[in-house]
């Protein structure tokens, strides 16, 4: 099994380049307007299409990883391409205690990147847990952590 994710683009070329750099593989097919990224690890079918109008609405998209060893790997390409924006380590976020990288796409997409310690206790709601959150203002922005 292999999830799907197609995103509404701006500009294909661009979040093409972006992308080639998260994932450090150039996309299995292009043409002006639509290019797919079939990605092995992590496991999914990736497609940008272009969009005259507006782009995806999403909170953010994540990548759950196996170990710490994962984050510090993910975490030097990304700082290598200077696309990582912001890092936290051992944070309780989400009812669990995480590793998460952030970055955030040209169609101001938020992104993270995490590794799971361990599950807590579920306490309240999710707005009250301080977790980092993707702001919604526009593209570039990193994450901001709520209170």
């Amino acid at each position: 099994m292999r999830p799907h994710i197609s995103l509404d683009v701006r500009d294909v070329f661009r979040s093409v380049a972006f992308y080639e750099k998260v994932f450090g593989v150039s996309p299995q097919k292009q043409v002006a307007d639509y290019a797919k990224f079939d990605l092995k690890t992590p496991a999914l079918n990736f497609s940008l299409v272009s969009s005259t109008g507006e782009v995806s609405a999403v909170d953010h998209l994540g990548i759950e990883v196996e170990t710490v060893e994962d984050i510090a790997e993910w975490k030097a390409r990304l700082q290598r391409e200077g696309i990582l924006e912001r890092v936290e380590d051992n944070i309780a976020c989400c009812f669990a205690r995480q590793d998460k990288l952030w970055f955030t796409d040209p169609d101001g997409n938020a992104w993270e990147i995490f590794t799971v310690h361990e599950q807590l206790e579920v306490t309240g709601r999710l707005s009250q847990t301080g977790c980092c959150v993707p702001k919604k203002a526009g593209a570039h922005e990193p994450a901001t952590c709520g209170t």
